[in-house]
């Protein structure tokens, strides 16, 4: 038996994003629908932010491992290489076929339940690149793809959310400090 080592973190990463771009999505696509969750929370939020937040998310392995399964599946199903009734159902992308979501919704449950509840609206109401997609808009299958792209898009959302909660607090623990300096000197 061949002792073969784990594939390395970074080439996993790369193949990830590298997937995702041939499929013709942009981290930019992903952060408008990040941007629009999340500005009616935080009026001061930035593309940027959104943009980094996206990309922080597509560091983490079960995110990257989900693409590679997900967009692998999807190719697949284009160059019909799937078994029947399989290759049918992806084809179809049939409303009681959930594991697409059920692989997708996995990677979510690490971002806690912003994540979660954030998924399940995006899967809903398909929103920017992920309504694209799923109208098959290219001819092409994006059974998986477009799931995918709600839990990132959920992911980062929860991890901005979170981060301004963390933001305002740090302030207002800055303030308390100040208020109290101020009246021990005063």
């Amino acid at each position: 038996m061949e002792n073969r080592q784990p594939v390395h973190c970074h080439v996993v990463e790369n193949a990830a994003r590298k997937l995702i771009q041939e499929r013709g999505v942009t981290l930019d696509d992903i952060a408008k629908i990040v941007y629009d969750m999340q500005e009616p929370y935080n009026p001061d939020l930035t593309m940027e932010e959104c943009l980094d937040s996206v990309d922080k998310v597509l560091e983490k392995r079960e995110i990257q491992h989900a693409v590679l399964v997900g967009i692998e599946l999807d190719k697949l199903a284009e160059k019909k290489q799937l078994s029947e009734p399989l290759q049918s159902i992806v084809e179809m992308d049939e409303g009681l076929f959930g594991v697409d979501e059920t692989i997708a919704l996995g990677s979510v449950f690490g971002y806690g339940s912003i994540a979660v509840t954030t998924f399940g609206y995006l899967d809903k109401e398909k929103v920017g690149i992920i309504r694209d997609l799923d109208q098959k808009k290219d001819g092409r299958i994006h059974t998986f793809l477009d799931d995918l792209l709600c839990s990132i898009a959920a992911n980062a959302s929860s991890r901005l959310a979170h981060r301004l909660r963390d933001r305002q607090e740090r302030l207002r623990e800055e303030e308390i400090k100040d208020r109290d300096r101020e009246e021990r000197i005063g």
